[in-house]
């Protein structure tokens, strides 16, 4: 991205048929929000996308927000993207579908950041951050909604700030517009503590957001981010973890239903010479892929879905998706929404299994109880879809529509992707073996659980295992 500069404003009478409508619209909201910032300070792609430069966003401009004290807002840079939507309608980048449905990927990201005193001019690292998640999108072709929350493990601005995580919200002041290649809504991004992130995992995105909004170091109505912050919501006020959090865990369980992960998953039931069917880790042995099918149906499970392994990756979310789970109910279902969904019957080659061993790394572990907690006592189902390949791993409970895995037979797998079902009782159970993973705290590994009467094996590995398989 080249220096900051100012836009040219509002197109010049004669102009408009070569100012894109995309971004003219766009503009347009902006203009509604700061009629007396008409040049606002921008970040510019040096090479457009569209002409093989690396940054998906064509421009993200940068505006000054007085806040509203008597309203409990504070002072901040209000950061706008343009180029997740489609500008031009061209094809260049997006592919012009009409006007009555999405634009581009529907969203553009916003982002606000708590001005600091003596600040002149906003920070540009922002512009940075936004195209790292723009990236993600353009690459994987799922997007964003409300709720969501993304795993980034490192400060937003490379400082030493607490703040390394982020949720999406709807932006609290910016309007959907229909431009003439579809309509666009404005995703912003909340930057987030450690723990508010966990507890987003373990309870729902919209409940931390909403505690957020609360307190006003933490953000306050409009959910400004302030990189100075030192305490959690938890710190500032103890009660809502154990009022808030759990008690919103034990009502409604959690709405994290996937994650992608480091993980593999083995038949014990199989001799280990039979390559066809065992899912370790094989040396010189290339995976099999999923169907489209199979694909798409992961792809659904995981649409909260929520990456976990570093910086460079993000959450795999449908683009599809539409609305929230729904806490209230008690039976979920593995079958996708989409066309292409899978029904038990048209699972071809799927095996019955006796006895399997999981194997996962530490942060995918600690994910453990949430799973068994927070979605399957609830009557719900939870994936690990691994990161380095197609293997799957789905828990579901007896409730679950649409599994493969049955309470006679409780573990199987169609090609790479086994699913288990868990009885309540022995989740139960499970809970209290695996009780030490609750800690966030490093432990010393390998650690192994095991249920022989269950034919069940779990190992919780170092991350070198899945990183250096010839190890």
């Amino acid at each position: 991205m080249d220096e900051v500069r100012p836009t040219t404003g509002a197109p010049a009478h004669g102009l408009a048929s070569i100012f894109p409508p995309g971004l003219q619209a766009i503009y347009g909201e902006c203009r509604r929000l700061y009629p007396e910032q008409a040049n606002p300070l921008q970040v510019t792609a040096i090479v457009k996308y569209w002409l093989g430069g690396p940054d998906p966003l064509d421009y993200i401009s940068m505006y000054r927000n007085i806040g509203n004290p008597p309203q409990d807002i504070q002072e901040h840079w209000h950061y706008v993207s343009f180029g997740l939507s489609d500008l031009y309608g061209d094809n260049r980048v997006h592919e012009f579908t009409g006007s009555e449905g999405a634009s581009g990927f529907g969203f553009e990201l916003t982002f606000r950041l708590k001005r600091e005193v003596g600040e002149t001019a906003p920070p540009t690292w922002p512009a940075e951050l936004m195209q790292g998640l723009a990236r993600y999108v353009f690459q994987s072709e799922n997007t964003f909604c409300s709720g969501d929350h993304v795993s980034w493990h490192s400060p937003l601005d490379n400082s030493e700030s607490r703040i390394q995580h982020m949720l999406l919200t709807e932006d609290p002041t910016m309007l959907p517009v229909q431009t003439p290649f579809g309509t666009v809504s404005f995703l912003q991004i909340v930057g987030v503590c450690t723990e508010e992130l966990q507890a987003a995992q373990q309870w729902n995105g919209q409940g931390i957001l909403e505690l957020l909004q609360g307190v006003h170091m933490a953000g306050g109505p409009w959910l400004i981010t302030d990189m100075r912050r030192g305490e959690t919501i938890f710190d500032i006020d103890p009660h809502l973890q154990q009022e808030r959090v759990d008690r919103g865990i034990e009502t409604e369980g959690s709405n994290l239903s996937g994650v992608s992960a480091k993980c593999v998953w083995d038949d014990l039931s199989r001799p280990p010479e039979d390559e066809e069917d065992s899912r370790s880790i094989c040396i010189g042995a290339q995976p099999r892929r999923l169907s489209d099918k199979d694909t798409e149906q992961i792809r659904e499970v995981l649409r909260k879905g929520l990456e976990f392994n570093g910086k460079a990756a993000l959450p795999p979310i449908s683009s599809q998706r539409q609305g929230h789970e729904r806490p209230q109910s008690r039976k979920d279902s593995l079958e996708s929404e989409s066309s292409a969904a899978i029904v038990p019957h048209e699972l071809v080659r799927t095996r019955q299994l006796e006895s399997v061993h999981l194997k996962f790394n530490q942060e995918s572990g600690t994910l453990l109880p949430l799973c068994l907690r927070g979605r399957l006592l609830h009557g719900r189902h939870f994936t690990y879809k691994s990161i380095t390949g197609d293997t799957a791993i789905t828990l579901v409970s007896t409730g679950v529509e649409g599994a493969f895995a049955t309470e006679e037979h409780p573990y199987a797998a169609h090609g790479p992707w086994l699913q288990i079902l868990l009885t309540e009782e022995f989740v139960e159970q499970m809970l209290g073996d695996l009780q030490e993973l609750n800690t966030r705290e490093e432990t010393k590994l390998p650690k192994e659980y095991s249920w022989p009467e269950r034919k069940l094996k779990i190992s919780v590995l170092p991350d070198c295992v899945f990183d250096n398989p010839l190890q």
